[in-house]
């Protein structure tokens, strides 16, 4: 296997760290999250997600992860893009290029989870889905608290495709919930 072949994998992985989540900007909102903060979040609620609901955590983790990874070619295309391109097929091109090269074990896992979640058939395709779904909760929420009212539109919205209990059970208990005040139950900070 060429080694440098890895090393491009990983380094395009990182350009997610600069495409930007595009569903935000198109809402005014300034400093919108990047592709790479959005995966890792999603990836951490499908940690919990899976342990609520007895799934594959290590399955959910790859789904999670590399969910998004095509847009580091293809970049975030926001709804408005969606009704115009051919989005899912782009992104699924994307995808089989991005692994082509990759040894065969791990050409074949990314494809089979990829495929796993593209179906959600699943318990583990159906937590990773949720995952993503509540990572944007999260962020509208987020957004809200920090006074961003016009994020409270996608807020209404998402709900309504949760599947599993244990998201939906999170998603009740945000909708109270202050973003802000974690922190807060620390105590009084050392100096």
């Amino acid at each position: 296997m060429n080694n440098e072949r890895l090393l491009d994998f990983i380094a395009e992985a990182g350009k997610l760290k600069y495409v930007k989540r595009s569903g935000w900007w198109m809402l005014g909102i300034p400093r919108e999250e990047s592709v790479a903060d959005h995966s890792f979040r999603c990836a951490v609620i499908g940690y919990v997600l899976a342990k609520m609901e007895n799934a594959d955590t290590a399955k959910v983790l790859i789904m999670t992860l590399f969910n998004d990874i095509h847009e580091a070619r293809i970049n975030d295309l926001h709804k408005v893009a969606h009704r115009y391109l051919p989005v899912k097929e782009a992104e699924n091109k994307a995808y089989a290029d991005q692994i082509e090269k990759l040894p065969k074990v791990m050409k074949s896992e990314l494809k089979n989870t990829r495929d796993d979640l593209i179906s959600q058939d699943s318990i583990e395709s159906l937590v990773s889905r949720d995952a993503d779904i509540l990572e944007c909760l999260f962020q509208c929420k987020e957004y809200i608290d920090q006074g961003h009212a016009i994020a409270a539109k996608f807020f209404k919205k998402g709900p309504s495709h949760l599947k599993t209990d244990s998201a939906r059970l999170l998603w009740d208990k945000m909708q109270t919930w202050d973003s802000n005040q974690w922190w807060e139950n620390l105590g009084e900070f050392e100096r």
